[in-house]
């Protein structure tokens, strides 16, 4: 589902895609994605983008519906539009995923936070 309220949000604020997925420390491709729904924005992202455009998160968010994964199978090495595969994923699934997902940033930004403490600790 496109996300018509963050996009619109993004050209009131005069910003480019590739500038605000430098402030969420993404790639300018992977935040087109976000954007036009083909990658579920977690709570912590809507938050991050609600601050840097300026916005409350209820006026950007619009829900994600993504139940479909697609696999491009390419083990022929020929690609061919025959070998596209579609899945549909449980919601709890991805909503399973995306909560593990989310614990382990939360992990990676705990050991961040403790190798810069050791760092300065040997400075």
């Amino acid at each position: 589902m496109v996300k018509n309220k963050l996009i619109a949000a993004r050209k009131e604020k005069n910003m480019t895609q590739n500038n605000v997925a430098e402030l969420l420390f993404v790639s300018q491709s992977q935040y087109h994605r976000r954007e036009w729904g083909e990658v579920r924005i977690s709570d912590d992202e809507w938050v991050r983008l609600a601050k840097i455009l300026g916005k409350e998160v209820q006026d950007i968010k619009e829900d994600d519906n993504i139940s479909n994964v697609y696999n491009y199978d390419n083990y022929s090495g020929n690609y061919s539009a025959s070998n596209n595969y579609f899945y549909n994923i449980p919601e709890f699934i991805m909503k399973n995923q995306q909560e593990y997902i989310g614990m382990l940033k939360d992990e990676i930004k705990k050991l961040r936070e403790e190798i810069n403490l050791l760092k300065s600790e040997t400075n």
